[in-house]
């Protein structure tokens, strides 16, 4: 089988479960609309607190890091 008619067929596949899922889906479009829009909206908080949690602990170790190097260097200019 060629590379490509399997993609077209995977492609095909996923379109017509899309369909599918949109046509039984058991609320109004507009309720789905808005719990994906709520669900967007919580991985983006959620994403965004990562983010800054990753970057605190980035930055506080930095600052110790830097702290340590000139604790090193004023220890060795003493000596």
């Amino acid at each position: 089988m060629k590379t490509s008619t399997v993609v077209l067929g995977v492609l095909g596949g996923v379109a017509v479960g899309a369909l599918a899922g949109v046509l039984f889906a058991p609320a109004k479009g507009t309720k789905t609309r808005k719990r994906i829009m709520k669900k967007g909206s919580d991985y983006t908080k959620d994403l965004k607190n990562k983010f800054e949690d990753l970057y605190g602990n980035i930055a506080t170790q930095y600052e110790n890091v830097m702290e340590d190097a000139k604790e090193f260097v004023s220890d060795h200019q003493e000596k």
